[in-house]
């Protein structure tokens, strides 16, 4: 249903539709789409549609600065910490197409059930080398590389010895990886652990220590003790959303992120501007290790 430059009208719409599974018996799985900046603006009454039992999928797209060729005045930074704290809400912002495709199908089987939830994906226009993704080929381990993105997190690269571990999200994941060879050719190996949902990462931190009831599993296999590292953060979005990371193992850490009003211009110079193009990567890194 087409409603137009109507947010609110939207958010208002799929709250009803996705609460007929207690009210009718009837599950529907009510998807809105609207540009990534104007959640803040249907957030009201989204956020009233999930307290009053209606649980559905909202789709904020294009997100973050990436949006630089368009000016500054529809570039989202806050609404990662919005996905994050929303409650009855679980947040994504994955990296690669397939990571896309597994936590939309988990969003749409937590809709309709007295159990379910409501889920948000922030996605970006920007066009990712999705060979970057590295899927394994082996059923297993393709099947607990899902396991991983659904819950919150995975690696994209090990390591034998990390020296420092870049944690990128969405969008950024593709300076990450960037930053994660210039690193190699200094002699200061990287893990590289790709983020899809730092509110699940942060709830299952509050579970490791029983104040949570989920679990911490995702924890124990993508940030393991025995391979903590200073930790650099980067995303297209206020750099406290994924800042917590370095409590996991309390290790030295530096987020990256936006943290003023966005800027038009070139996609390298934007991120140049703010702090998170391959080199202040690169940099932070350094002043970690160093």
């Amino acid at each position: 249903m087409e409603l137009g430059i109507a947010e609110t009208n939207l958010v208002g719409l799929i709250g009803e539709l996705g609460a007929t599974w207690s009210r009718w018996g009837e599950s529907l799985f009510p998807i809105g789409v609207m540009y990534d900046p104007f959640v803040e603006r249907a957030l009201e009454p989204w956020s009233y549609g999930i307290y009053a039992g209606g649980q559905s999928i909202l789709v904020g797209t294009p997100s973050g600065v990436t949006l630089a060729a368009e000016g500054g005045a529809h570039q989202s930074i806050k609404t990662p910490s919005i996905g994050l704290e929303q409650p009855g809400c679980v947040s994504y912002e994955p990296a690669f197409a397939i990571d896309v495709e597994w936590t939309l199908l988990s969003s749409i089987g937590r809709l309709g059930r007295p159990d379910g939830n409501s889920s948000y994906l922030r996605l970006s226009t920007r066009p990712v080398d999705q060979t970057l993704a590295a899927i394994p080929t082996d059923p297993a381990a393709r099947e607990r590389r899902r396991r991983q993105v659904i819950a919150g997190a995975y690696t994209l690269r090990h390591s034998d010895t990390p020296v420092v571990a870049l944690v990128g999200m969405g969008a950024m994941i593709t300076e990450t990886i960037a930053a994660g060879d210039r690193l190699a050719e200094q002699g200061i190996a990287a893990d590289i652990v790709c983020v899809t949902s730092p509110g699940l990462l942060f709830e299952a931190s509050q579970a490791r220590r029983a104040l949570s009831k989920r679990t911490s599993w995702i924890l124990d296999q993508v940030f393991p003790a025995n391979r903590a590292a200073p930790m650099v953060t980067v995303l297209d979005g206020h750099p406290h959303t994924l800042a917590f990371l370095t409590g996991i193992n309390n290790v030295p850490g530096a987020a990256l992120g936006i943290s003023e009003f966005g800027q038009a211009g070139s996609l390298h110079d934007v991120y140049r501007y703010h702090g998170v193009d391959t080199d202040s990567i690169v940099r932070a890194a350094l002043d970690l290790v160093s």
